[in-house]
């Protein structure tokens, strides 16, 4: 039979367990959105994937590979991630998705290639 002291005894070690962050929370939620098709994409990133030659299935072919570069959780009129997404002919480019939670769809805002002025790893 166990004792009631073993459990307590494990109880500090399953605290310091790694807990999912508000970070990987918001870029897991915009992930699952975009992968269940529920994104819009504004008119300033369609002219930039124009402008770029991107395609859109390109930016949402990529995201099962996405690497988290920064987050800002209390933008306004809504939280945002910055993402780095690879693309089919192995360029990286950088996204940046806001979530709109009210409608709960994930919304492109913009798109950077490597080489632009706007792409950078610090946000």
């Amino acid at each position: 039979m166990t004792k009631l002291w073993t459990h307590v005894h494990f109880l500090p070690w399953l605290a310091a367990l790694p807990r999912k962050s508000a970070v990987s929370q918001l870029f897991d939620d915009i992930c699952r959105l975009v992968s269940q098709g529920r994104y819009l994409i504004g008119d300033h990133a369609w002219e930039r994937l124009l402008e770029r030659g991107i395609m859109e299935w390109q930016i949402i072919a990529g995201m099962a590979d996405a690497r988290l570069v920064a987050e800002r959780r209390h933008s306004r009129p809504n939280p945002i991630v910055e993402m780095r997404v690879p693309l089919p002919n192995g360029d990286d480019c950088k996204v940046v998705w806001s979530l709109l939670r009210r409608e709960s769809v994930a919304k492109l805002v913009t798109t950077h290639l490597l080489g632009d002025e706007g792409f950078s790893e610090e946000g």
